[in-house]
């Protein structure tokens, strides 16, 4: 391991000239500060530095800001949905393709399954995972391991012991995102076909991000300017927007899409 560490130290000296950037990435993450997480304040402003009454305040305050409004709303599904075609296929082919094109580098969940072990023994998984995969979502019950997670802080902004300026990392078992992509990539291939997400949408779409909605923008904005008229923008942000959003209301739109009911129920 040792002669490893200094040939690989070597031809990235070698090879610092064509590849720069693999050379500021070793040198920044040794660079890296590997102090603990800083000591927050709890509710009544008490510094807490304790490992553990630090996640305790990190709980109450990330509780706090999750709406739990998750009740039953398959008691209200039209009937035809139990016969609607369903849009997910867990072919072995994109199993196979999923787990080969997995980041060695990822972090597991907390079962302790590597994704480095999945992407060498693919070939070997394929089949059982498929047949996992293909039970759960006909079932509608996800495993209760995949619900578990290790979770992890990223720093956002402002002050550091204020709980409210992390956001906080669910490293789930590596499997259920596995089946987590499948799903997704069914469920937003359905809602394109059917015209489901707006043209204008940039957020959350492959291919699209910031600059994209900034070009868009500009283009939009340039012309009514040619044409004389006034513009005026409003700018809005939803704070917490994963934590906040209604699964209710959004399995209502996405019911009123035409998602099988498998795939709802998962």
């Amino acid at each position: 391991i040792r002669e490893r560490k200094v040939q690989f130290k070597v031809n990235l000296a070698n090879s610092v000239r064509d590849n720069k950037k693999s050379f500021y990435k070793y040198i920044n993450n040794k660079m890296r500060d590997k102090e603990n997480l800083h000591s927050l304040l709890d509710l009544e402003g008490n510094i807490v530095k304790k490992d553990e009454e630090k996640a305790e305040v990190l709980d109450t305050y990330f509780a706090s800001v999750f709406t739990s409004k998750t009740g039953g709303p398959q008691d209200n599904w039209p009937l035809e949905l139990i016969d609607r075609e369903s849009t997910t296929v867990f072919q072995e082919t994109t199993v196979t393709d999923l787990l080969s094109q997995l980041d060695p580098h990822k972090s597991m969940g907390p079962d302790g399954i590597h994704p480095r072990v999945m992407r060498e023994l693919a070939e070997e998984l394929t089949k059982p995972l498929s047949i996992i995969f293909q039970q759960s979502w006909l079932s509608g019950e996800v495993p209760d391991d995949w619900k578990l997670a290790n979770v992890t802080l990223i720093h956002k902004k402002g002050c550091k012991a204020d709980p409210g300026n992390y956001r906080p990392v669910s490293l789930t078992s590596v499997p259920g995102r596995v089946m987590e992509q499948i799903v997704l990539s069914a469920i937003t291939q359905h809602l394109q076909d059917r015209q489901g997400i707006r043209p204008s949408q940039h957020r959350f779409r492959r291919g699209r991000f910031c600059l994209t909605n900034l070009i868009s923008f500009y283009n939009q904005m340039t012309h009514l300017v040619d044409e004389g008229k006034t513009l005026d923008v409003v700018y809005l942000d939803f704070s917490k927007v994963f934590d906040t959003v209604s699964h209710n209301i959004l399995l209502e739109k996405l019911v009123a899409h035409g998602l099988d009911k498998c795939t709802l129920s998962w």
